[in-house]
């Protein structure tokens, strides 16, 4: 995992890994959710070596969370030849998993 604190190391990560999928977590110390899938996240690191994993924590690199647009933590985005192709929000998934409950039960 590549720890980015600046906008020019996301920008020169993300156009090193070339044609490689790219996955980045953006997290906080603070962000008790992002410490607990913290593990997880590595442990995809450690298995998908053909990935290129990056950690960028928001305190330390505002710039580019602002440039990524990141409005809630943990949120992950997926590049591609330096092209977002994906993106998700913690928060997003517990919504949608209350409501598929929720809505399941009638």
């Amino acid at each position: 995992t590549i720890t980015v604190i600046t906008q020019e190391g996301f920008d020169k990560a993300l156009e090193e890994a070339g044609d490689k999928l790219v996955v980045v977590d953006f997290t906080a110390t603070w962000c008790g959710p992002c410490q607990s899938i913290a593990p997880f996240f590595k442990g995809l690191s450690e298995n998908y070596q053909s990935v290129v994993f990056l950690k960028v924590d928001v305190d330390d690199a505002p710039d580019v969370a602002s440039f990524c647009d990141i409005k809630c933590m943990p949120t992950f985005h997926f590049y591609k030849n330096q092209k977002k192709v994906g993106g998700v929000c913690w928060y997003l998934l517990v919504v949608l998993k209350r409501h598929f409950l929720i809505l399941t039960r009638r």
